[in-house]
């Protein structure tokens, strides 16, 4: 693996990192990844292990998220696609490259798709999963029952109730790993109580997610089994993406960059170093047999 650079930005008085990991002989852009609520910089070694011997790769603490400083509330998603935009100014001077590729995920992925549709042309791929482009009423009522468990100060009670929100509960659909997902959100949330504001923000301040994209081969895809960001909303999403490509991860839910690390990785891989005219249709062998 590479020596790591830090870079600390500054955007409307709260301090922000980025972490570096250069290639200095890669066979394709840099490679900016942005996970969820509370999924930091250091939240990616199987996407490092894949990305590194093919790329400078980059991983972030936004304002509000990993060791950066707390959002404070006047703030909403467009301070944090500022902070995404300046990291993208910084490579550049930094003479990293001219465009970069971006992987987002969950609410990451609604800030780097507003990000690239303000400026496409510095985005050579894109691909994003668990992209909330659309919530039920039941969902956002869930939520809301969720809040007031929380202002109510039972805090074991919300933990299970974030939780079981996030990930498929159903027996009947095999998820790999869930138990393992199940024990690590919930002491992610446990251990961030204070923080878990931010999960409202993101649900209250949902950015649109309309008007499309053209010109940015994208990849949108999703657990099989996703209960917070169905495989219908992502396929309809995907839909508005010229040049898109949807992929349904088997044996997964909302929490499939945890549960099929590899299969998402390889995914990954495979997008951003394949050739231009290769890119769509994705090859078939990079899906990986369910493990049962």
């Amino acid at each position: 693996m590479p020596e790591e650079v830090l870079r600390r930005l500054n955007i409307d008085g709260l301090s922000y990192s980025y972490r570096l990991l250069p290639n200095p002989r890669p066979t394709t852009e840099p490679v900016l990844i942005v996970g969820g609520v509370r999924q930091g910089m250091y939240g990616w070694p199987q996407m490092e292990h894949q990305l590194c011997p093919e790329a400078t790769v980059i991983t972030a603490d936004l304002p509000g998220m990993g060791a950066s400083d707390t959002l404070r509330d006047e703030h909403d998603s467009s301070l944090l696609c500022g902070a995404i935009d300046q990291i993208i100014d910084d490579l550049h001077t930094l003479g990293a490259a001219d465009r970069v590729n971006v992987f987002g995920y969950s609410y990451g992925a609604a800030l780097l798709f507003t990000c690239t549709q303000r400026r496409p042309e510095r985005v050579a791929r894109l691909m994003l999963g668990g992209v909330p482009s659309d919530f039920s009423d039941a969902q956002i009522a869930y939520w809301q029952d969720a809040a007031d468990t929380l202002r109510a100060g039972d805090h074991e009670e919300f933990v299970t109730k974030a939780t079981e929100g996030m990930l498929c509960m159903d027996p009947r659909r095999h998820v790999h790993r869930r138990d393992l997902a199940y024990r690590y959100v919930r002491r992610q949330l446990l251990h961030n109580i204070d923080s878990v504001s931010e999960i409202y923000r993101a649900l209250d301040e949902r950015l649109p997610l309309a008007g499309g994209l053209t010109g940015v081969p994208t990849l949108v895809f999703c657990g099989e089994h996703d209960t917070l960001t169905s495989t219908a909303s992502q396929r309809h999403f995907a839909d508005t993406i010229t040049d898109s490509t949807f992929v349904s991860v088997p044996d997964a839910d909302h929490w499939v960059v945890l549960e099929r690390a590899d299969v998402v990785a390889d995914l990954a891989h495979h997008f951003f170093t394949s050739s231009q005219e290769n890119v769509l249709p994705l090859a078939p062998p990079v899906l990986l047999p369910a493990q049962r």
